[in-house]
C-alpha cells in the first residue's frame, strides 16, 4: 500500500512540475518592436529597453570608448526596406546589427551585417561585416529619461532621425533616401503612359491565349515604336502575323528578327525564326 502511495504522490509532482515552470516575472529590459513608414521606404526596429535605475549610465554602466549593443540582451536591429544614406553612407536595404561606441563629445554609428551575436561581437568582429560607420555628436538632454527609448522624429519626405535617448543622453542618427529622383521618375512613367514592355507583354499574352490577334498585333507595332527593334520582340510579332495568316508579313518579320538576333549571338531565335521561315512558306 505504502509503495502505491508513494507512486501517486510521484505522479502529482511530476504533474504539477510545468505550472510551476511556467511562472513568469517582468523582464528587466522589456523586448519592443515599431515600424515607420518614411518617406518611400519603412524602417522597423527591434530593441530591448533597459532603465536606470538609480545607476550613472554612460561612462560608467556603458563605459566610454567600448562597442555597445545599443540596449541589453541581443543587439538592436534595424532593417531598412530600401536603399538609404545613413549618416551620409550609403546603406543597402536590408537588416542590420545596431552597434554604438559612446563617447562624451562624439559616438560612432556601425550598421553591421551579421546579425546573429547575442550582444557585441568581440574578438569576432570583422570589420568586412560594416555596412557603414560614421560619427555623430551626442546632445544633453534637459529632463532625463528613465528607460532606453529608440524613436524616429523629425520626419521629412526624404528621410528621418533615429533617435537614441536615454539617461541624459540623446544621439539622432540621421538617414535620407533619394526620393526626389524615384518621384520624377514614376512622374515621367505615368504621364508617357505605359512603356514598351507593358505593350510587349500584353501582347504576348493576347497571342499565347489566342485571344484578340488585331488588338495583339496593335499592341506589338506600338511596342516597337516604344522600344525599338528587339528581336524577341519581332518574334512575337511574327507569331501574331501568322496566326491573322499574313505569312508573307511573317517571313519578313521573322528574317528582321534573325538578323538581330544574329547581330546579338542569340543562336536559339535564330533557329525558332528558320523553322517557322520554313512552315510558313508552304502556307503563302
Amino acid at each position: 500500500m505504502k509503495k502505491y502511495t508513494y507512486l501517486f504522490a510521484l505522479t502529482l509532482l511530476i504533474a504539477a512540475a510545468p505550472a510551476y515552470a511556467q511562472i513568469k516575472t517582468p523582464a528587466p529590459s522589456p523586448g519592443a518592436k515599431f515600424s515607420q513608414d518614411v518617406a518611400l521606404l519603412k524602417v522597423e526596429v527591434d530593441y530591448s529597453r533597459p532603465s536606470v535605475k538609480g545607476r550613472k549610465i554612460f561612462g560608467d554602466l556603458v563605459p566610454f570608448g567600448e562597442m555597445w549593443r545599443t540596449g541589453a540582451n541581443a543587439s538592436t536591429k534595424v532593417t531598412f526596406s530600401e536603399n538609404v544614406k545613413v549618416g551620409g553612407v550609403d546603406l543597402p536595404k536590408g537588416t542590420y546589427a545596431l552597434y554604438t561606441i559612446p563617447d562624451e563629445k562624439e559616438w560612432t554609428i556601425i550598421f553591421y551585417k551579421n546579425t546573429s551575436f547575442g550582444g557585441v561581437p568581440g574578438k569576432d568582429f570583422n570589420e568586412a561585416d560594416v555596412a557603414a560607420r560614421f560619427m555623430v555628436a551626442p546632445a544633453k538632454l534637459k529632463e532625463p529619461v528613465e528607460t532606453f527609448t529608440i524613436a524616429i522624429n523629425d520626419l521629412k519626405n526624404s528621410g528621418a532621425d533615429l533617435e537614441l535617448t536615454w539617461e541624459n543622453t540623446k544621439v539622432s542618427i540621421p538617414f535620407s533616401q533619394e526620393t526626389d529622383a524615384k518621384i520624377m521618375a514614376d512622374i515621367k512613367t505615368q504621364i508617357e503612359g505605359p512603356s514598351a514592355n507593358t505593350y510587349y507583354t500584353a501582347a504576348r499574352y493576347y497571342y499565347d491565349e489566342k485571344k484578340d490577334m488585331n488588338q495583339a498585333l496593335t499592341w506589338i507595332n506600338i511596342a516597337l515604336e516604344k522600344g525599338g527593334d528587339k528581336f524577341w520582340i519581332l518574334r512575337v510579332k511574327a507569331l501574331i502575323q501568322s496566326e491573322l495568316g499574313m505569312y508573307k508579313d511573317a517571313i519578313a518579320t521573322a528574317e528582321r528578327s534573325s538578323e538581330l538576333a544574329k547581330a546579338d549571338g542569340n543562336l536559339d531565335y535564330q533557329r525558332m525564326n528558320e523553322k517557322s521561315i520554313a512552315e510558313w512558306k508552304n502556307k503563302k
